[in-house]
């Protein structure tokens, strides 16, 4: 199957009905299938000159990631994790020979940029990107409400000023970065996803893991206890002793501290049984180390973690038993 081609390939399958803003809440069954989200995204990439005498664009004079590369990576490992039920559609791509504007008008040149990559320079401050004059420039909410589009990736570098993700349109709330405010014209919820050609594919799905996990907060904030599944998810063995699952992004079944995901220590998980019997759980667990996820390489950490992420049919206290509908698409979370 072809992934990723001239960014402008589709997914095959048919197209669900469009990502509209009110949800339809169906009640607990056992049998609803799980919804397949096909995000029609717009891509923005960020790769000025700076080598006017051999035209090299700041990605090429760095020697940093090709988008191509990454992108076709990052799509290939949430076709594979989600189960095949998250896939991308690649709308248009601009690619901007400038630096992006910061919140108070200032853009780098590429000389003084440079200088702040080599350390002769500190980084311009305040740092965060002006994301409405990039909603604006792009037509974003316009394109939004129009459904011609569901998602927004803008790939940059180091001290642009852009969060992993952030969430617009009306009623958007936490999704790692506050909420972009004024967007309602675009009357329904999107996510802007920042992606540096400067790091690699594992750090594209960190960013992802974190919005799943701003998201899936935010689906299971009404319940409490052990009807909270997301919380249940997420425990592992120093915060929830003997009853370790999955972990989060930062902290693995096993992890002491953040980023830990090459310890060795063995400690009993219940991350099969989310894997193979949610939601009918059994009770199994089975020994961990780090030698499950990757012995500390992010990319495979992340895959792992991501894989466990449930996306089976059924529906239980008013959420869907697949949760990946809730992570690709925030219209869905009431």
């Amino acid at each position: 199957m072809k992934i990723f081609d001239s960014l402008l390939s589709l997914f095959g399958r048919k197209t669900p009905p469009p990502l509209h803003s009110q949800p339809v809440i169906a009640p607990d069954n056992q049998t609803e299938p799980p919804l397949t989200t096909i995000l029609k995204t717009l891509v923005i990439v960020y790769d000025p000159v700076v080598d006017v005498t051999t035209g090299k664009k700041l990605s090429q004079y760095m020697n940093w990631n090709k988008v191509e590369v990454l992108a076709k990576g990052f799509m290939s490992d949430i076709l594979q994790t989600s189960g095949e039920l998250v896939r991308y559609q690649v709308i248009q791509r601009f690619d901007v020979d400038d630096f992006p504007a910061k919140v108070d008008g200032y853009r780098y040149d590429a000389q003084t940029y440079l200088n702040v990559l080599r350390g002769i320079t500190p980084p311009y401050m305040p740092q965060e990107a002006d994301y409405h004059a990039i909603l604006e420039r792009f037509n974003i909410l316009g394109r939004v409400a129009k459904e011609e589009i569901d998602e927004v990736w803008i790939f940059n570098f180091p001290h642009a000023g852009f969060y992993e993700s952030i969430m617009g349109g009306p009623d958007a709330f936490w999704c790692n970065a506050p909420p972009l405010k004024n967007t309602d014209a675009a009357k329904r919820r999107f996510v802007i996803m920042g992606f540096s050609f400067e790091r690699g594919v594992g750090e594209m799905l960190e960013n992802m893991g974190h919005r799943a996990e701003s998201i899936m907060e935010k689906t299971f904030e009404k319940l409490t206890e052990e009807e909270n599944l997301w919380k249940r998810f997420i425990r592992y063995e120093q915060t929830s002793s003997g009853k370790a699952a999955c972990g989060n992004v930062h902290f693995a079944p096993n992890s002491e501290r953040d980023y830990d995901w090459n310890n060795p220590k063995p400690v009993q998980s219940e991350c099969d049984d989310w894997l193979k019997n949610f939601p009918n759980f059994k009770g199994e667990t089975h020994e961990v180390t780090a030698a499950e996820w990757g012995n500390g390489d992010i990319r495979k950490h992340h895959v792992w973690w991501l894989s466990h992420i449930p996306k089976t049919a059924g529906r239980i206290n008013g959420i869907h038993n697949n949760w990946w509908q809730y992570i690709a698409n925030p219209n869905q979370v009431t």
